[in-house]
């Protein structure tokens, strides 16, 4: 892709694949031209995601530098040709291309592939928020076929995806259990979820609460162990547990959400949800806010799993809506 020769902005990119502590660093570089059927933006917000770890040890086999950041907000400043019904200033959130460029949505300007109008009632730093936990959780939840009256267990409601599946679930009127800690426990419960805690006895727990077995297991925690328990619990068939992990521990059949077959990402349901979320129908919640000066802080809280909510980098704390 060409990029400009006259101006350059801060990115965070990836020089080598390793440990993300390692490998990533503040990079100055030109700005990125977007290409036909793209815009870009002036990054408002960037939200990191576990998937974003995945891109510094080099799960996605592109070369050397590479941008992260899936999660992305901020003003239209630039618009590629074709490309309609969006205009220079709009505010929008979407998901960078970050297969054709060398930088990501963590960057000063980013271009989009895709990008969804911030409603009125919707900060940018919330909307950055959505669209990786709610394409996610929807697919997830699709590929499980999932329908009204129907039970579903979830594994890591205090997951930011986990939060969004719950919430995503229960809209569609399904019976939900989750496993959480304290920290998200009594908003679960406040959603509608029966709540429990992880650990031995969550077998037993979850059929309690959920009167029965339920129809379907959906593991959002990115952590391993824990597939047998969640196919014991919908009893014994590994296609009713969907994980979000790209990883079936022993061969168990467990279907895995980055590996179905045919399958069609949903950011069509974007729109819909940024204005549930705007009307306070609907939330992920933020645990915390940085700028390119404690980014590495970010990074380190993210990887030890002590986020508790969703973690955001202010690229422009200044940007308002308009």
């Amino acid at each position: 892709m060409s990029s400009s020769n006259t101006a350059t902005m801060k990115a965070l990119r990836v020089r080598s694949y390793g440990d993300p502590t390692d490998v990533l660093h503040l990079d100055i570089v030109p700005i990125p031209t977007p290409g036909p059927g793209q815009v870009r933006i002036r990054v408002h917000a960037c939200a990191l995601n576990p998937a974003d770890w995945a891109v510094c040890r080099g799960f996605i086999p592109l070369p050397p530098p590479r941008g992260i950041g899936f999660d992305v907000s901020g003003t239209v400043d630039a618009i590629g040709d074709s490309v309609a019904g969006v205009r220079v200033g709009d505010l929008v959130f979407g998901v960078p291309d970050y297969i054709g460029y060398a930088t990501a949505g963590a960057s000063e300007f980013a271009v989009l592939k895709l990008w969804i109008p911030v409603p009125d009632g919707l900060d940018l730093l919330h909307a950055a928020c959505l669209p990786m936990a709610v394409e996610t959780a929807t697919r997830s939840i699709d590929l499980l076929g999932l329908s009204k009256g129907q039970t579903i267990m979830i594994n890591g409601g205090g997951t930011m995806t986990g939060f969004a599946a719950v919430q995503i679930a229960l809209r569609r009127g399904a019976n939900v259990t989750t496993t959480a800690g304290e920290t998200f426990a009594g908003r679960l419960r406040d959603l509608g979820a029966k709540v429990t805690a992880y650990g031995d006895g969550m077998v037993e727990r979850v059929r309690a609460l959920s009167g029965g077995t339920p129809d379907f297991a959906l593991h959002t925690a990115l952590v391993k162990g824990v597939l047998p328990d969640l196919i014991e619990i919908v009893g014994g068939d590994p296609r009713r547990v969907m994980s979000f992990s790209d990883f079936d521990e022993g061969g168990l059949g467990v279907r895995t959400t980055g590996r179905e077959k045919g399958v069609v990402h949903r950011y069509d349901v974007l729109g819909d949800y940024a204005q549930l979320a705007a009307e306070g129908r609907f939330s992920i919640p933020i645990a915390r806010i940085f700028t390119w000066d404690d980014w590495q802080d970010a990074v380190e809280i993210s990887m030890n799993g002590r986020a508790h909510g969703k973690l955001l980098i202010a690229v422009d704390p200044a940007a308002k809506r308009q």
